[in-house]
């Protein structure tokens, strides 16, 4: 087997160098994702963060890419309430770093920025929000409030820390079993008496209606009493006897007069 040229050996390992070169030098950052270089000699670029795509670095330096898109983190924390009752608060964040602060985030937080600064923030902002409020409140009608609340404070507690949270949903408030039947009773004791309530003010309101209705009708009655006259009276009983006497089913038999001296009508078919 006849020996390769010198040249062309040359040619080969240069091929192989370039190969390797050309691949410690590509990087591809996928879609929702964003890179901070870090200089073999001068450590982290803070001035420019690598948005998705082909790039090409120096094959000595390093490319740390990191998620940019909206992410979440779910807990679980037990805190207190504000008369010293433990709670169990289930809470998910959604948050994201900021896109032009990445290489500071990097510099200043590591990779593990979660754990280091996002997960603290939300139980420190969790003890503070739960701490203002009792278990009734936290069991009823608070949980938006608190939604707001540790949203406000994760938000003091990251500030200037090149991570922003969209939102807070506290999916669940645990309390003690004991605590929690105790609400329940008092919740239904309530209710039932606003429903207590609520028959009395109608059966009150019914009982008024029936008097006012029933006084309207005793003064109506005085009125008609004091008009009509005995002239009336008689007026009417004969128009009543001549649309009787009217009547095709009718025969009238006059046989005098009877004692308010209107005609009297016998026999009908």
């Amino acid at each position: 087997m006849e020996r390769l040229p010198r040249a062309a050996i040359f040619i080969i390992i240069g091929v192989v160098l370039f190969i390797i070169v050309l691949i410690k030098s590509a990087v591809v950052i996928d879609a929702g994702q964003a890179g901070v270089l870090f200089k073999l000699s001068d450590g982290v670029e803070l001035e420019n963060t690598y948005g998705e795509g082909f790039q090409i670095i120096a094959p000595w330096n390093d490319m740390i890419i990191f998620p940019v898109r909206q992410l979440s983190i779910s807990d679980r924390m037990n805190v207190l309430s504000v008369n010293g009752l433990e709670v169990s608060v289930d809470a998910t964040v959604w948050y994201q770093p900021e896109y032009d602060k990445l290489p500071y985030l990097y510099k200043e937080k590591g990779r593990d920025y979660v754990n280091e600064i996002l997960s603290p923030a939300i139980s420190a902002a969790a003890r503070s929000v739960v701490g203002r409020y009792t278990p009734e409140q936290l069991y009823s009608s608070k949980r938006d409030v608190i939604q707001a609340e540790i949203l406000d404070e994760v938000r003091k507690e990251l500030e200037s820390q090149y991570v922003q949270v969209n939102r807070v949903l506290v999916k669940d408030v645990t309390l003690p079993e004991k605590i929690k039947e105790a609400i329940e009773r008092k919740l239904r004791q309530e209710q039932e008496s606003l429903e207590y309530e609520f028959r009395l003010t109608k059966a009150t309101k019914e009982a008024e209606r029936q008097k006012i209705d029933a006084e309207g009708k005793a003064v109506a009655n005085q009125i008609l009493s004091a008009s009509l006259t005995d002239k009336i009276l008689t007026e009417k009983g004969i128009e009543a006897t001549l649309k009787l006497a009217e009547s095709p089913n009718a025969k009238v038999v006059v046989v005098g007069s009877g004692d308010s001296g209107l005609p009297i009508i016998l026999g009908n078919q």
